[in-house]
């Protein structure tokens, strides 16, 4: 059975033939492997394999884990993909290169205060809830342009782009078409779409990042 570093290299000749066959550059795409729930010992054969890009859903998870490689690996880049919560805005903004979840005022306004007070800047996407699910986080899709300049404007942040996670259940290519249209009204350059089941159909939609976790490192054990 092949290891991650081997799975790694197939993920990129995936997205690098995705690209291709939407006539884009594959250097456009940026991978971020999804290393939550990952133990440290899991993670450096990836970054050993040349990875430098990460995803991390949880604050504090990746706080026990990042320090330590990036001590290691100065170059890393650290993405937060899950739901950020404002009492750990703080720590988001000390720890984070990219933070793609940004979805209401309250958050917008907490990373805002700590973006000044620590003099790091992050940069920063708009989650928008493209299912509008009751269960998942990010802003509905009609009030996502209107968000991303409130974000500029009133709390005064620059924002890359735009996120989604299409509904599981549902062909994920429509998802990602009206993620694209909407960074396209906001004016945002970043389209952070498609996981480990339909990077490729993300790509193909003129995604910038994809969120690929299970297909590099093998099957998640999720706590109880």
């Amino acid at each position: 059975m092949s290891g991650a570093p081997e799975r790694l290299a197939d993920i990129r000749r995936r997205i690098e033939e995705a690209a291709k066959a939407a006539k884009r550059d594959p250097a456009s795409v940026t991978l971020v492997a999804v290393s939550k729930t990952f133990p440290i010992e899991d993670i450096r054969p990836v970054i050993e394999a040349g990875q430098r890009v990460f995803g991390e859903n949880r604050v504090q998870e990746a706080m026990a884990k990042w320090p330590i490689l990036r001590e290691e690996t100065p170059d890393i880049e650290l993405h937060l993909i899950g739901p950020l919560q404002s009492n750990k805005a703080k720590e988001a903004v000390m720890l984070f290169d990219v933070i793609h979840t940004v979805d209401r005022d309250k958050i917008a306004a907490a990373l805002a205060k700590e973006i000044e007070s620590q003099g790091r800047h992050p940069k920063l996407l708009v989650q928008v809830n493209t299912g509008e699910e009751d269960q998942k986080a990010g802003i509905s899709p009609l009030e996502a342009v209107a968000f991303v300049e409130r974000c500029r404007k009133e709390h005064g942040l620059k924002i890359e782009g735009l996120m989604c996670i299409p509904p599981v259940d549902e062909n994920p290519a429509p998802h990602f078409a009206l993620l694209d249209q909407l960074a396209d009204e906001a004016q945002v350059a970043w389209r952070s779409m498609g996981m480990s089941s339909d990077f490729e159909i993300a790509i193909g939609q003129g995604a910038t990042h994809v969120r690929v976790g299970s297909a590099i490192f093998g099957h998640r054990d999720y706590p109880a």
